[in-house]
Parts: structure tokens; sequence; C-alpha cells
């Protein structure tokens, strides 16, 4: 039965190709994006499903309460976990991993090659209870002991496999970590998914994290040393959050209160940004739920054009109604023989959809930076089937019932019209729908990319043009070795100047710490941004000074330079109040007075507010060497700064970051949502517009007596366009008083996630709204124009 309504449908279908063309294409393109939407955000929601106790895991993130609010932290102190384990006996594991980013891996191996031997790779120190609380698959190795003795490191498949060729070979081999120290490969895990939020790659025992500049007291809190806890089946963490509370007091010194610790689920890890993640590509819940409703929008669309042009097909189909009525046909037959056509026209559109996925999911990749495939799994089967049958009911169902409910003896007697057949309201009231989620899409584009413009074009407060910045790594002689380079490099043609520092000044946060101020027993109650650099740091950067001048060239700390927020925190009217008052670091261990008061810089990206910041000279912690070049000279600059790097360095990995790069890289997620809104824009506006353009062909050829007598009758070519256009540009202004002030509302609620941000202004509703006409006066202008051009003669001979 069901084979004879499908082959029914098809031999139906031939005889409408328009009508059954226009549907197929808007369906498809509809389907196709909410498609890519879902690999998308299952990508981005399904990090780390291998844990089996992933409901139990916690992080103990670090909070500390100021007069300005808490501050939270993913760190914690390097002790923590030592006295979990000793005070906590109930918990069933309490690990610590600690990560750093871009690190120097050497292979002293004789069996593999010169060109092998270098690689810069995000590692971690971990302690063996880190693979018992998380279930990291390993491939070779014990996890219970690869990590237990001091010098050993465990790679994954893939990383083992790029060191040595073969992953069996890697156990028993040996890499050098930072030209320093030697390790032995003693597991191999398997390949850790790439929207993991612990992107393992090396792992090293945590025995000898403690040469790596770990603070061994309570108070320090390393946004790098993660501790995690596996809490029994029998606790709750809001149980245990007392043990905790009782733990921190029992071992912070005095003065210290208003720091602690929060149990963070390991489900809010991937989202909660005010912790911080390892993860790259996180997306937040509210863009993936953005995402998901674009998507979803989107199918509606084209649904809402399925139900739009199959209403305005039915007069055309009124007759063949009729007669299957007076041959017997019910109503529930109509009903299942319209519903076996949409569901031929869906399923053409999902086969066509999953074809434009194909080929447009590389486009993505490279605009995301991220590894999506489309692999047909049971959950993209089942979303797929899903569409199939949802867009089937949506887009068929009422249409169905339309087609169905002709009266035979009205639709043979005469000619069904389009008001006949009823739902004309309902059709509009669909129009107005689908063009209020394109302009809102517009209006959101529009907000975007002008709050993208803002951070490219805002002033940061310092010189971000032609400045390469080079890591110096953690030679053993390179505190011998970088003043040579740096005098080098000074004279070198192109090099306008040279500095050394820990930090660039986009690294905000990096290093932040609570100070005494001028002799003062109790702390500011805010922490200071630390960044420690030479005296040329300010000429190299151009950095304003508004009061004093620059420290004295030195190894050690000899003087404070302080930006305009920190003279504001401390309560001072003007910047010259500061100068000659000392600020004291770590209870006496630095101190110095302030000399210099330089203009507002924004050490981080503009999303978040300014900190009060610290610079001093000590060369003891310099990473980094800035240098400015004529920009008209960088490429030579870059070759001839490179063969003095190597003659320096010859054991270290050469590579450079343009500060205008790491600076877009802030704003990375921000560009990638810019483009997404211009691709979901358009393509909301190409579905409407399909729909438009079907909806007028199927109407000109409705009115095409009418369009003649008009004629007769005196009408020019601009009143017959007028008569087409005039109902559409009606309800394309309806729309976007529907779309405007809901665009308003979730736009201002983005932008308040930037603490410096634009205002939304009346320009940018006025360009959607004429972009919107114009775009729809286009669409319907060919159609329209075609009706009006028309000979009368022929249109009333043929009526």
């Amino acid at each position: 039965m069901f084979k004879n309504y499908l082959k029914t449908a098809w031999q139906n279908l031939r005889c409408h190709k328009s009508y059954v063309t226009i549907n197929t294409i808007g369906l498809a393109v509809g389907i196709a994006a909410c498609l890519l939407i879902f690999i998308l955000v299952r990508y981005q929601t399904s990090f780390d499903d291998f844990h089996k106790n992933k409901e139990r895991i916690y992080r103990v993130a670090g909070v500390t309460q100021t007069p300005e609010g808490i501050n939270y932290t993913q760190g914690s102190a390097f002790p923590l976990a030592d006295g979990l384990r000793l005070d906590c006996p109930q918990l069933e594991q309490a690990g610590r991993i600690y990560g750093r980013k871009d690190k120097l891996i050497t292979l002293p191996d004789a069996k593999v090659t010169a060109a092998q031997k270098k690689f810069k790779e995000t590692i971690f120190f971990a302690e063996p209870e880190v693979f018992n609380i998380f279930n990291f698959p390993f491939l070779a190795g014990d996890a219970k002991t690869a990590l237990s003795a001091p010098n050993t490191a465990v790679l994954t498949q893939e990383t083992a496999e790029k060191y040595f060729g073969d992953w069996h070979a890697a156990i028993g081999r040996f890499i050098k970590y930072d030209n320093d120290q030697v390790f032995k490969v003693t597991g191999i895990l398997k390949n850790i998914p790439p929207n993991t939020d612990f992107p393992l790659r090396v792992v090293f025992s945590f025995k000898n994290a403690r040469n790596e500049d770990i603070s061994a007291d309570w108070i320090s809190q390393d946004g790098s040393l993660n501790t995690f806890i596996l809490l029994p089946k029998h606790l709750s963490a809001a149980q245990f959050d007392n043990d905790l509370k009782n733990l921190v007091k029992k071992y912070t010194p005095p003065g210290y209160a208003n720091q602690g610790y929060a149990l963070q689920p390991l489900s809010d890890i991937h989202y909660n940004s005010r912790y911080g993640t390892y993860s790259g590509n996180t997306f937040s819940r509210e863009l993936i739920t953005a995402l998901s409703l674009i998507g979803l929008f989107l199918l509606v669309i084209a649904c809402i054009n399925f139900i739009n042009l199959s209403t305005a097909q039915a007069v055309n189909r009124s007759k063949e109604v009729g007669v299957r009525k007076v041959l017997g046909g019910s109503r529930g037959q109509l009903i299942t023989q319209f519903l076996c056509e949409t569901f031929l026209i869906t399923l053409l559109s999902v086969v066509i959809a999953i074809l434009i996925a194909f080929i447009t999911l590389p486009l993505l990749n490279d605009l995301l930076q991220t590894p999506l495939s489309i692999q047909f799994s049971w959950p993209l089967l089942a979303f797929l089937g899903g569409i199939l049958i949802a867009v089937t009911l949506l887009s068929g169902f009422y249409p169905a019932i339309v087609l169905s409910g002709f009266n035979p003896i009205t639709v043979l007697k005469s000619r069904l019209t389009d008001r006949i057949v009823g739902g004309l309201s309902m059709r509009r009231g669909l129009v107005v729908f689908q063009f209020a989620i394109a302009q809102a899409l517009i209006i959101g584009t529009f907000i975007v990319v002008n709050q993208m413009d803002f951070f490219r074009n805002a002033d940061t407060g310092f010189d971000k043009e032609a400045i390469v910045m080079v890591p110096l790594g953690n030679d053993t002689a390179r505190n011998t070795k970088m003043q040579s380079l740096k005098t080098q490099l000074q004279q070198m043609a192109g090099v306008k100047n040279v500095s050394l520092s820990a930090f660039s000044p986009m690294d905000g946060a990096s290093w932040q710490s609570d100070f005494r101020f001028d002799n003062a027993v109790k702390k500011p109650g805010f922490l200071a941004d630390l960044k420690w650099a030479d005296a040329d740091y300010f000429k190299t950067y151009n950095m304003q000074f508004v009061a004093g001048m620059p420290y004295r060239e030195a190894d050690t700390v000899n003087g404070f330079v302080v930006n305009e927020m920190m003279v504001k925190k401390l309560g001072f009217k003007s910047p010259e109040e500061i100068i000659g008052k000392k600020i004291d670091f770590w209870d006496g261990n630095i101190t110095a007075p302030v000399v210099g008061v330089v203009k507002d810089f924004n050490g981080q990206s503009l999303k978040d507010k300014m900190l009060p910041t610290v610079l001093g000279a000590n060369k003891m912690i310099y990473r980094l060497i800035n240098i400015k070049m004529e920009p008209q000279y960088a490429r030579q600059t870059l070759a001839a700064v490179e063969r003095i790097w190597n003659e320096a360095y010859p054991d270290l990995m050469y590579e450079y970051e343009f500060l205008d790069e790491k600076m877009a890289s802030f704003y990375k997620q921000e560009g990638q949502l810019s483009q997404l809104y211009k691709i979901f824009a358009a393509v909301a506006i190409f579905i409407s517009c399909l729909g438009l353009y079907g909806f007028v062909s199927f109407m000109a050829v409705q009115r095409t007596k009418e369009v003649g007598i008009r004629k007769v009758l005196g009408a020019s070519v601009a009143n017959i366009v007028y008569l087409f256009s005039k109902e559409f540009t009606l309800l394309i202004g309806i729309a976007f008083l529907i779309a405007a002030p809901l665009a308003y509302y979730f736009m201002q609620h983005w932008l308040q996630n930037f603490a410096y941000r634009i205002n939304i202004g009346v320009g940018t509703f006025l360009l959607t709204i004429l972009s919107a006409e114009v775009i729809a006066w286009l669409t319907v202008g060919y159609q329209a124009i075609k009706a009006a051009v028309a000979n009368p003669v022929k249109s009333l001979k043929a009526e």
C-alpha cells in the first residue's frame, strides 16, 4: 500500500518540477546548515566521555575574596594534594597535574635524525594518582607505576610516532626537556580526543616538577597547577566542602583568610571560562545554545517556504483533488498521498544536504580550526532520521490538510482562487516570521562585525606594529648569552629597539601578586599584575609616561613603573603623587620606590578590565626578547635574527610571534562567530528569498488575467511592479519591527561579556531594514517585471 502511495507521489511530483526544485533547494540548504551545526555542537559537547567516574571527579579550584568580588583560578597551592591525602582519607584519590605550554622537547637518541630532534609541545607533569582519577587508556605501560619514579615520561601514540616513527619502539627510549632533564618513556597512551580539556601529548613524572619554580607554600595558587579529587560514591561535593574548608583553615597562615577553594565538577570545566581551561577551541554554553537555535530557525525557515509554496500550489491542484474525491478517494488517503510527496522531497533534500555538508565542511574546519568530520554513527543517523520525519510532518501536514479539504463540487464547478483556498493570513504570518529571523541574524552580524572592528582599532596604549617576540626558553646559559644577543640585535640594520622581558604587554594576568604600599601594615586588598622587563621595554613599545621616568638599566629591581590604573586604585588624584612611594612584594623580598607612571595599556584582551600593573627589572626572570623592526625590512630582519639566534642557542628551537597576531588571537572566537553569523544570515536570506521568488512566481500565474485587464485600462509597468511588491514590502517592515527589539535585547546581553564595547546605534537597524527591503525587491523584481511587460492580449485570450 505505502509503495503505491510513493509511486503515485513520484509521478505527481514529476508534473510540478518548478515547485519541487524550489522546495528541494530551500530544504536542502536549511538541512545542510542544521547538519553542520549539529556536528559542530556535538564536537563541542562530547569531550572526555571516556572517563568512567566523571560525575565524581572535581577540580579543587582557587577562589580569593577581594573588595571588588571573587577572583577565580583553576590553580591551587603546591602542597594542597598532600594535605588532602593526609587529612582527608575518605577521598578515593587526590592528584596533581601541572601544565606548561610551548616547551622544548629534544631527542638525544642517536637513532633519530637531526631534523627530528626539536619539537615544541604543551607538556604536563602528573602524579600517578591522576591516571587513577581519569581513565586515560594505555596502549603500553602500567597506569599505576608509569610515572611513579622520577625522570619517567608517558607519550600518546601520535606523539610517540612523531618522535620515533613507531610507538611500539618508543618504550625505553629517552627524550630531553628544555635541554635540561632527560626522561625515559615508560608508557604509551591512546590518542586523546582533540576536543578534550586535557590535551595530553607528553606527560612527565610530577617528581621532576619541583624544579619548575613552583612555590611550595599554601599561599601561592599557581594557575597551571591543578589538583583533582575523586569522591567516593557515598560522599557528595556539598558534604565534603566543609572538610575542605577546615583543611584550608588548618594550613593557611594568618592574614590569608580571604583565600580558599571551591569544588568544580569535571562537567563544568569545559565551559566555565572564569576559571580558564587548557582547551583552545571551547565554545561557551551560550554560544552553543545560540548556534543550536540558529540551526533550528534555519530549518523552520525552510519549512515555512514549503508550507507557503504548497498552499499556493493548491490552487493549481484543486481539480486533481476534486476528481480524486469524486472517484471515491477519502480525505485520509489524500492526506497520506500529499505527505508521501513531502516525504520524497524531504528525502531528496536530506541527500543533497549531506552532499552540501561534505563539500562545505573543510571550509568550516578552516574557519574554526577544528577537525570536524561526517561519520555516520548512530547519533548522526538518528539526527538525520529525526530531521526527515520532523520536516516531513512540519512542512507537509498543514498543506495536506488544506489540499484534502476541498469541496469537489466547488473545485470542479469553477476555478479555485487563492482566497477560497484560505490560509492567506497564515501565509503572511509565516513570511513575517521568516524575515524576522533573517533580519535578526543580519542585525546580530552587523553588531558582531562592529565590535570586532572596535577591537582591532582600539587604542591599546602601546605600539604594536612590526614588533616580533622571540621566546628565550630555559637554556642553562641563557642569562649569560641573552645580553650579548640583545646587543647584536640592536646593531642590526632594520632593528629599531630591543628589549628583554618576562612577558609581552599582552600577557596580562600572567603573574599577579598582593603587596604592601608605602610601608603600610595592611595590604591594599587587590592584586598587582607584575611585568618584569628591562629599561628598554618602554622605548620598544613606545609607552607614554604621564609622570616620572623609566627605571635605570639594571639586573635587579631598583625602581617600579606603574600604570594609571594602579594610581587610581590606590586613591591618588594625580600620577605625580605616587612618585617616590615604596611598593613591597613578598614581605620585603623585593622593595623599591615608584619612579614613573605610564599611560594605561591594556595588558590583555578588551574583553577584560584594565589591570593595575607594576613593571620592574629582574634579569633572572626574563623569558622573552622583544624586537621592534622597520616594517619595510621585516623579512630580511627576521632572517638575520634567526641566524644570530642559532649561533647563540644552537640547541634551542627558533620561533617568533608578531605582537599584532597575538592580539588577534585574543578575539579568535569572536572572529569565528562573526564569520558564522555572516554565513547563517546569508543562508537565512537565501532561503527566505527563494520562497519569496517561488511565491511571486505562482502569484504571477494566478493574477495573469488581472494584470492583463489592468494594462488594458492603462496601468504602467511601474504600477504592475508596485502591485506585486507592496505587500511584501509591508510584511518585511512588520518583520523588522519584531526582529529589531529581540535582536537588540540578545546582542546587548552578548556585549555585556566585554569590558570595552560598542554602543548599538540606530544606523545598524536602518541598514538592516534597507538591505532586507532591497534584497526582497530584487528577488520579486524579475517576476514582477516579467508579468508587467507580458502582452495583455495573450493573457486575456488564454483566459
